[in-house]
């Protein structure tokens, strides 16, 4: 099970899910402006979400 953990405060979180279609989200990096964001992307297609974020940062994943 994958899990997101914060690098300041290690709060984590488990598994993430689409809605569409239950299967788990994969971690991907998209470039927006020249910057490498985290995001987690259905492997259906159905969509993806910006990754989660803890303490004002993105969470890593481990």
């Amino acid at each position: 099970m994958p899990v997101y953990k914060c690098d300041v405060c290690e709060m984590s979180i488990g598994t993430m899910t689409c809605g569409t279609c239950d299967k788990e989200l994969d971690h991907d990096t998209i470039d927006a402006d020249g910057s490498e964001v985290a995001v987690s992307k259905c492997p259906d297609g159905h969509g993806m979400i910006k990754s989660p974020m803890c303490c004002g940062q993105d969470m890593t994943r481990v």
